[in-house]
């Protein structure tokens, strides 16, 4: 019985971590024709590339402006 409880606990772990990055993966877009990709497509990729063939991509920043308090 106790072994059932750990096998569920670890399945639980393995989908939370898969959940956790796919909020955590950043997004770039192409300058040239504005394509968005992702971390993961682009290390897929022999070459960073976009599919244009154009070489340079910009971080997508998120729309939450973040504040900090100042001391």
């Amino acid at each position: 019985m106790v072994e059932e409880i750990n096998s569920d606990v670890v399945s639980d772990d393995s989908s939370d971590d898969s959940f956790q990055d796919e909020q955590l993966d950043v997004l770039y877009t192409c300058l040239r024709c504005n394509t968005k990709v992702s971390v993961s497509e682009l290390s897929r990729l022999p070459e960073i590339k976009c599919i244009c063939g154009f070489r340079v991509f910009t971080k997508v920043r998120r729309p939450v402006v973040k504040s900090v308090k100042a001391v």
